[in-house]
């Protein structure tokens, strides 16, 4: 597979941005039982010093500023992490779509749709969808590519 002339496998890994390496790293740090468990570990020790603070006003400003900070923080890692995830798989969807015959090339670029466009095309689906159920309930075969009839992207 070529990417901007080049095979794959020639570009070099270290051209990927430094925040995406972190952020994939952070987000699957963050995701594994250890990391669980040292989460739990703070909180316990936190609340046991908390007698020995008296339970102060600081005591408890403490574990609420460390966790909205972390917290913070991980919106942001966690979410670049999940647009990359989710652009790989549009584009490996988009992949089969090209790739399969009877599949209809114009879905693949079909998340830029708008709202409208959206359900007009999901309704044809569901259309397709109903008669297909009712060629099954009346015994027939409900196997094929049916040809879908949508007014999207039309005046």
């Amino acid at each position: 597979m070529q990417i901007n002339g080049k095979q794959r496998s020639q570009i070099p890994l270290k051209h990927a941005h430094f925040f995406q390496r972190f952020a994939r790293a952070t987000a699957r740090a963050a995701g594994r039982p250890s990391t669980f468990g040292l989460a739990v570990a703070i909180i316990i020790v936190w609340a046991v010093l908390g007698p020995l603070f008296h339970f102060s006003d600081t005591w408890q400003l403490v574990i609420n500023t460390a966790t909205t900070i972390v917290t913070f923080l991980m919106v942001f890692l966690i979410q670049n992490t999940q647009n990359r995830d989710s652009e790989a798989m549009q584009l490996k969807l988009d992949e089969l779509i090209r790739a399969t015959k009877g599949c209809h090339n114009a879905v693949l670029d079909i998340e830029e749709l708008s709202e409208k466009e959206l359900d007009e095309l999901k309704q044809c689906y569901a259309d397709l969808a109903q008669r297909a159920l009712q060629q099954v309930r009346e015994g027939e075969s409900d196997l094929g590519a049916p040809e879908v009839k949508s007014g999207v992207g039309k005046p």
